[in-house]
């Protein structure tokens, strides 16, 4: 759109006016037309409109415009109005040599006998035709030229002459004598133009769009442009590049083109509105003409009649800019240096003005300059409210202008610190830069005790063991030679910590206590190290052996009495993995989905991402796959891979093993490619990358691979004296591997080997148990699958109850018992199908993967007629909630489901059990087999 007709505007009644004293001048009646409006409001473009109307019509048109660049140039208009291609020659000459001769007067009344020739001069013209004379932007000429203007106004009433002249609302002081006497004449009508209305919008709009669209657009575009014509036609113009398909569909938003539009009008107002607007886009608004006053160093006065024009050009709307494309257009436009001066300036006015924290802040770290020491409690402050806003990023930068302003000492460490819990929480690779100073400040014993024990937690996730440890080290020794129990506290929480993490570490940490408070019962303690020395005990006690109800006691300790924050995210996430290794799944899945509803909708994605991460491995370990690999790839998704630091061990291992169990080989395999921190083989969770690796080897026919995966796990907790199954079976998965490559007496030796040691996890038992069914004769194979079979249903690891229900089917049919073999199987098969784990089912029935096949071989005649009439007495909101419960789904999920409460689902499982004659949930997939439902699922 590259202009606006002006016959469309709302002021078509001033071009009729304007036409009407035409016909008058022509007539002998000269006229005179004062058009008055804001910048931009259409003056010119209503000037040029009606002088292409006049030429048409016959007239000698003489045209100028005003400038402020030449207003101390003497008679620069008349100049311009003289030097005109329609001018004849002879006059011409004559007015110059007039002008020329007229800079030699010395005299007011030689000075007036000379524009007393140039209007004869300018009025013989007239004889044979009417003259109109236009001047625009009169309010930027010369005195000289005005006092001409004027003079020629008085001598115009009976001659064929028509004057039109537009000016500012705002006129300068020595402008109201001219501006008086013109209004004084009797022949004298005066105009003022405003801006569109929403209507007038819409009228404008219309002229090259279709109404429909026009009106649709209209009362946004209004908003957004006041109704400035200029705004306008450049809010069309942003519109037509974004939408240029599908225009109907798309909102008018201000863009390049708006923006230097903007720039336009404060360009070609008055010299202080551009220096106004500045100072309105630093504070934000212009509420208070004091503080603008005193921040630009102009007067009240002057401030008010900025902004009131300001106001008057729609720039600005109830003392702010009506958009922030204005405002960021017009703060872009000003140099840095001014930029960072004024935002500093403002900081300061504010602050002694008792503004908030806040908005002193937000100048400070606008003006990208080195705050001053006053400004550093505000500046902390701030940050901690914006927190509270989840402004993650303002707050950031609030802590590096405060940390800039510090000289090193422990306030400036205590920043520090705080700045890196902030910035982990928006993702630890943001964090990464800033930990080297905080090790060193570590070093010198500059942490506070309420410091330690995060920044050693984000040293060790980042891969900074030894600095960890060296910082711990560090700090205990200055502990020692103190008295200060705190310290000694936080250095003991930590040194626990780094030894739970990476037990290699531990000859090289101080001795601490084996409790959570070790040597230090008595000391005053901070909430961040007791958080990481009861996690940091809760997860050792998984690591020794005969004590996994100690880590479950102390690991609900954790999660009850530690609410989530930035210093205690990871012991909650220790706490709830110490309930999973410890075989408390539906714990661990109670607390992690309160944890996440918690922070589910704050911008915290650190917290989600770490939350989400030990979700998945939860699902995981019951053996849903689905959710495991959903889980997990949201948590990846929330924070880039090199901020996982040793936590992409954890990560990437359920990962894998979810992507494996499923089938999805191609997938696993690729993130076997993703690089890893050298570090990360130095903790636990690299016991659990060695694992998924070797299942993912072993699924995939790579049995020596595997086998050197479950060896190498096996040697590192050797090494570290935690040979603790609990942490990772290696011998169980070596085992497997063994009787794949056809070895079943290795395989019987290991499997023989962990049970001597005395597992005190069923999952675990269960899974030795088929192990040495496989390395078994047939007649003996039966009843150690029927123990594995009904140890695992008491459990939650639905894939190694497929497992076993599968070989203990595929016994009894060695044996000859052809319908319960077929019935086990078929059991396992719906149980693996419900785990995602594809192929276990291609294993277990090769003929029957598809489900719908699975339910009409089930439905053979003579088979299941009783379990038939069993699901025949259910209620069909009790199929619906025993269908779900088969598939696996949480008694909360499927109150969500269904939209019923919790407490519903309960009740009718209740029932369901009763009818069906079955103990458990476990018991439903064959019930529902039988019966021919599951193929509807």
């Amino acid at each position: 759109m590259n202009s606006l007709p002006a016959n469309l505007f709302e002021w078509e009644n001033h071009l009729s006016a304007l036409r009407e004293m035409l016909r008058g001048a022509t007539q002998g009646r000269g006229r005179l037309a004062l058009v008055s409006g804001a910048v931009a409001s259409g003056k010119t473009t209503l000037l040029n409109t009606f002088a292409e109307q006049a030429i048409e019509s016959g007239v000698l048109l003489l045209e100028a415009t005003g400038s402020r660049a030449e207003r101390d140039l003497p008679f620069g208009i008349v100049r311009k109005i003289f030097d005109n291609g329609a001018m004849p020659v002879d006059v011409r000459s004559e007015v110059i040599a007039l002008l020329d001769g007229n800079a030699r007067e010395t005299t007011a009344a030689g000075r007036m006998h000379v524009m007393s020739q140039i209007s004869s001069a300018l009025l013989r013209m007239v004889d044979d035709r009417t003259l109109v004379v236009l001047v625009d932007d009169v309010h930027c000429g010369d005195d000289q030229s005005l006092q001409f203007l004027l003079h020629l106004a008085r001598r115009v009433r009976q001659a064929k002459v028509l004057i039109i002249l537009t000016e500012s609302p705002r006129l300068r002081q020595e402008q109201f004598t001219f501006h008086a006497e013109l209004l004084r004449q009797p022949n004298c009508v005066r105009m003022r133009l405003h801006m569109l209305t929403e209507s007038g919008v819409a009228e404008a709009l219309s002229g090259t769009l279709s109404a429909t669209v026009a009106a649709r657009l209209a009362p946004e575009c209004h908003r957004v442009s006041g109704g400035n014509p200029l705004l306008l036609r450049a809010l069309l113009e942003d519109w037509r590049t974004v939408g240029e398909h599908g225009e109907a569909q798309q909102r008018p938003a201000p863009g390049e083109a708006f923006a230097h539009a903007v720039l336009g009008c404060l360009h070609r107002g008055e010299p202080e509105a551009l220096r106004i607007a500045r100072g309105v886009a630093v504070l934000g608004d212009a509420r208070s003409p004091r503080l603008l006053g005193q921040l630009l160093d102009l007067s009240a006065n002057t401030v008010q009649q900025g902004v009131q024009d300001l106001h008057q050009c729609a720039i600005l709307e109830h003392n702010a800019f009506r958009d922030e494309v204005a405002r960021t257009a017009v703060l872009d436009a000003t140099p840095a240096t001014a930029r960072g001066a004024l935002h500093a300036r403002a900081a300061r006015l504010l602050h002694a003005d008792g503004a908030s924290a806040l908005d002193v802040a937000r100048q400070l770290v606008s003006a990208r300059q080195d705050a001053e020491r006053w400004a550093v409690p505000i500046l902390r402050e701030a940050a901690e409210f914006a927190l509270v806003e989840e402004e993650l990023e303002f707050a950031l930068r609030c802590l590096e202008c405060a940390h800039h302003a510090c000289a090193p000492g422990p306030e400036r460490t205590a920043l520090k610190a705080r700045l890196v819990s902030v910035a982990w929480r928006i993702g630890p690779a943001t964090a990464e830069s800033h930990l080297p100073e905080l090790t060193e400040d570590a070093e010198r014993g500059r942490l506070a005790p309420r410091d330690v024990a995060p920044i050693t937690s984000y040293l060790a996730w980042s891969g900074r063991l030894d600095a960890a440890a060296g910082a711990v080290s560090a700090l205990a020794r200055s502990a020692a030679t103190g008295d200060d129990p705190a310290m000694t506290a936080a250095v003991s929480a930590s040194a626990q910590w780094l030894t739970m993490l990476s037990p290699p570490l531990r000859d090289r940490l101080p001795t601490v206590g084996t409790g959570a408070t070790g040597a230090t019962a008595g000391a005053p303690r901070d909430m961040a190290d007791l958080a990481h020395a009861h996690a940091a005990a809760a997860m050792s006690a998984v690591f020794t052996e005969g004590q996994a109800d100690r880590a479950v006691t102390e690991a609900e300790r954790v999660l009850q009495r530690y609410h989530l924050s930035d210093s205690t995210l990871q012991p909650l996430a220790v706490a709830l993995m110490a309930l999973v290794l410890a075989g408390r799944l539906d714990l661990a899945l109670s607390w992690c989905e309160r944890l996440q509803g918690e922070c589910s909708s704050r911008r915290v994605p650190t917290w989600q991402a770490l939350l989400s991460a030990v979700r998945a491995e939860i699902a995981l370990r019951q053996g849903d796959l689905q959710v495991a690999a959903h889980q997990a790839r949201t948590a990846m998704s929330r924070i880039s891979v090199q901020g996982w630091g040793v936590g992409l061990g954890l990560l990437l291992s359920t990962l894998i093993q979810a992507e494996t169990g499923m089938g999805h080989y191609d997938e696993a395999m690729a993130l076997l490619e993703q690089p890893l921190p050298e570090e990360l083989f130095q903790t636990f969770p690299g016991l659990f990358y060695l694992r998924a690796r070797g299942r993912c080897h072993l699924a995939t026919g790579r049995y020596h691979a595997a086998l050197g995966d479950f060896t190498a796990a096996g040697e590192l907790m050797a090494a570290w004296r935690t040979d603790i199954p609990l942490l990772t079976p290696w011998r169980l998965d070596a085992a497997e591997t063994w009787l794949a490559l056809g070895d079943p007496g290795r395989a019987r030796a290991l499997a023989e080997e962990q049970l001597r040691l005395g597992p005190e996890d069923a999952r675990l038992r269960g899974a030795l148990l088929v192990v040495l069914a496989r390395t078994d004769e047939l007649k003996r194979r039966v009843p150690r699958l029927k123990e594995a079979v009904e140890i695992l249903e008491s459990g939650e690891d639905r894939i190694q109850l497929a497992v076993a229900l599968g070989e203990l089917g595929r016994a009894y049919r060695s044996l000859g018992d052809f319908n319960r073999g077929r019935v086990l199987v078929r059991k396992a098969w719906h149980v693996a199908k419900t785990c995602g784990a594809d192929p276990l089912c291609r294993e277990l029935m090769p003929r029957h993967a598809d489900p719908g096949e699975l339910a009409a071989s089930a439905a053979q005649p003579g088979q299941g007629t009783e379990a038939q009439r069993e699901v025949e007495a259910l209620t069909e909101a009790e199929v619906r909630i025993a269908v779900l419960a088969a598939h696996g789904n949480t008694n909360r999920e499927i109150a969500s489901k269904l939209f019923v409460t919790v407490s519903t689902v309960e009740q009718h499982l209740t029932r369901i059990y009763r009818k069906l004659n079955v103990k458990r949930r476990r018991d439903l997939p064959a019930k529902l087999s039988d019966s021919s439902l599951t193929g509807t699922v």
